[in-house]
């Protein structure tokens, strides 16, 4: 089985031992697969992602690859963004972006900050008011970066209401 991904215009593709790169308007994303039975090769303009025996896992590993790349190009020509709300009850937090972390004080009025983590060098947070924002060309690195905020601001300790209002 083979998958064949058209590059749009403006796209350049490279693979270097299993590795995707792939560059648009400056920009550059590359994915690394670890696959023993599937070859790609870039031809013309086209990405092709060969599977060398006709498997069903074969197959289900040549899918998955050929989507990755199509997230890529869509990360690379249109982006991601991620929106989170910050909530609090009682104490009102703050939410700063220091560096490569995003920095939580008085989270249910801790004096200790709690710290999570931006993945990809892409990958940019925003505050503004009450709305965080994550931006990226990697889909992975953006919702990975909002699950890092969500696991920091994960009660711990605490009888938790299970009230939504």
């Amino acid at each position: 089985m083979e998958k064949r991904i058209t590059l749009p215009e403006g796209f350049e593709a490279e693979v270097k031992n299993s590795t995707v790169m792939l560059r648009y308007n400056g920009k550059e994303e590359k994915k690394s697969f670890r696959t023993k039975n599937i070859e790609i090769v870039v031809e013309d303009n086209t990405i092709v992602v060969k599977g060398v025996n006709e498997k069903r896992k074969t197959n289900a590993i040549v899918n998955t690859i050929a989507k990755h790349i199509m997230n890529l190009i869509e990360g690379l020509s249109r982006g991601y963004e991620y929106r989170m709300r910050i909530i609090h009850s009682h104490f009102p937090m703050n939410v700063q972006v220091s560096g490569r972390e995003v920095v939580i004080t008085n989270f249910t009025g801790e004096k200790k900050p709690r710290k999570a983590r931006i993945i990809g060098e892409n990958t940019t947070v925003q505050v503004k008011g009450k709305d965080v924002i994550i931006r990226g060309t990697n889909k992975e690195h953006v919702g990975q970066t909002a699950a890092n905020i969500e696991l920091a601001t994960r009660v711990k300790r605490k009888d938790v209401e299970h009230e939504q209002k």
